[in-house]
């Protein structure tokens, strides 16, 4: 059965078409959550929430468009909103250690292997560089995937990997000169 033959089953209703559906798109919807939150239990909740969230709007999506670029853009945006939640969270820890600062201690982890340090250079990055380098490098998205997970132009997206390489290869050169050779 093709996908927008189970696409139009679900909305009909039929269960069993639905559930093929999320088991078929699960795994990347996983990653990229938590490819942007770093958190295992965080991702999870993404990756149930924008299953809920497609489920949804199931009706309004267009079938003969591809499901998995749409379903990663729910959990972009639910991910970039839990950010932000997280964020103001840790202001509000950071202002009660200001008052406090035996009340918390921060500790830091030092990368030890090649993917930790490349992981903590991508993380430098600003967000909207740090998506598309998760697309396309960590869920080996073409850029016409990447074009509608997005939803921004196709010059758009080229423009942004490459400024995303470019500023990627800068922090390398600076902070893990032991992983130039990736960029050679």
């Amino acid at each position: 059965m093709t996908e927008i033959q189970q696409i139009r089953l679900a909305r009909e209703g039929n269960q069993a078409s639905w559930e093929a559906l999320m088991r078929a798109h699960q795994e990347p919807v996983f990653r990229l959550a938590y490819l942007l939150l770093g958190d295992p239990d965080e991702a999870e909740d993404i990756a149930q929430e924008t299953f809920v969230r497609a489920y949804r709007a199931l009706k309004g999506f267009d079938a003969e468009r591809p499901l998995r670029p749409w379903l990663l853009r729910i959990a972009s945006n639910l991910a970039h909103n839990r950010h932000r939640s997280i964020g103001r969270y840790l202001s509000a820890l950071t202002r009660f250690a200001r008052q406090d600062p035996d009340g918390i201690k921060q500790t830091t982890f030092k990368a030890e292997d090649e993917s930790q340090s490349l992981w903590q250079a991508v993380k430098q990055m600003a967000e909207p560089f740090q998506e598309v380098i998760y697309l396309r490098y960590f869920l080996d998205m073409s850029e016409s995937e990447m074009v509608d997970a997005l939803d921004v132009p196709p010059g758009t997206v080229k423009s942004r990997l490459h400024r995303a390489l470019t500023k990627l290869r800068g922090i390398v050169e600076r902070d893990y000169p032991e992983l130039k050779e990736i960029f050679e």
